[in-house]
């Protein structure tokens, strides 16, 4: 089924809020409500629910399942056919996200969120990836036995419960963001794991596309293609993102000069370094370092 897409940054993994039962006869209408504050997932255990966000409208079948926007006005669209029953759980996010048409529109704004939220979130220069899950989609019997996890997990001692809660929660979004993936994205995945993998072992090192080529054996322009499918952006623009990250982590962390510092991270030239730094951050490295300095 075709179906809008929730691209989220992580960390801060989406975490769990709260979460219950809910029952319908035939007649009832799902209750009506307007920016709840948090993302409500929905999945129709029984029955068929008929459900619409803002302007858009569903009928859930037995399997189904649809995510809420915590900005959205939720209410039922029609009236139950038949007695139905769903499972709901709330969850909320600290960092960015947003709702896209495609998967070619969340890769090609992909970087754009990830620097709102490093701002949004306090992250300076933590590591950061993309969860994608669709708005609409089957539940396969893998996720619907960690909800049932989920649900037996309430019996527990709620020091243990919470922590575990938490856990199962995150693994159920893992599995949805995988689940979204077609064997031609598998394939790209496994590939661009492979060049962030080397890159991130050799980054210090001269990196160029042939050295890509000879080391992980495919050409160049297929490289990039997984790496801009997974990543948004080339195996170079990587490998320059990558420097920069772990040239802040040294200016933080360190009294290093600025140029012993671009050597360290696989800057050839200091002037280069400076360059491409003061391009990304908005201010050279020595301003960047003295931002977080304690004046004596």
């Amino acid at each position: 089924m075709t179906t809008s897409i929730l691209h989220f940054i992580s960390p801060p993994i989406p975490y769990f809020v709260d979460c219950g039962y809910a029952s319908y006869k035939a007649g009832d209408y799902h209750i009506d409500r307007n920016c709840i504050g948090v993302f409500d997932l929905i999945v129709v255990v029984k029955g068929v629910l008929p459900i619409g966000e803002n302007n858009r409208l569903w009928n859930l079948h037995e399997g189904e399942c649809l995510f809420l926007l915590p900005d959205g006005h939720h209410y039922g669209s029609a009236p139950c056919t038949v007695d139905t029953e769903i499972i709901w759980i709330h969850f909320q996010t600290f960092g960015s996200w947003q709702e896209c048409p495609d998967m070619n529109e969340c890769l090609s704004t992909q970087q754009t969120l990830i620097e709102e939220h490093k701002q949004k979130a306090y992250l300076n220069h933590a590591d950061v990836c993309s969860i994608f899950i669709p708005k609409h989609m089957k539940i396969t019997v893998k996720a619907m036995e960690l909800l049932e996890l989920f649900f037996k997990q309430e019996s527990e001692p709620k020091s243990m419960r919470n922590w575990r809660r938490q856990f199962t929660f995150q693994s159920f979004l893992q599995l949805l963001d995988r689940d979204l993936a077609s064997p031609s994205d598998v394939t790209a995945i496994q590939l661009a794991e492979q060049i962030e993998l080397y890159i991130r072992s050799n980054y210090m090192h001269d990196l160029t596309n042939s050295v890509l080529k000879k080391e992980l054996n495919y050409h160049p322009n297929y490289l990039a293609k997984s790496m801009l499918k997974v990543f948004g952006m080339t195996p170079m623009a990587y490998l320059q993102n990558f420097r920069i990250e772990q040239s802040k982590r040294l200016l933080l962390q360190t009294s290093w000069s600025v140029a012993r510092i671009a050597e360290e991270v696989g800057f050839n030239h200091v002037s280069h370094y400076s360059s491409c730094f003061s391009k990304k951050e908005g201010l050279s490295p020595s301003a960047f370092r003295n931002k977080f300095a304690i004046e004596r």
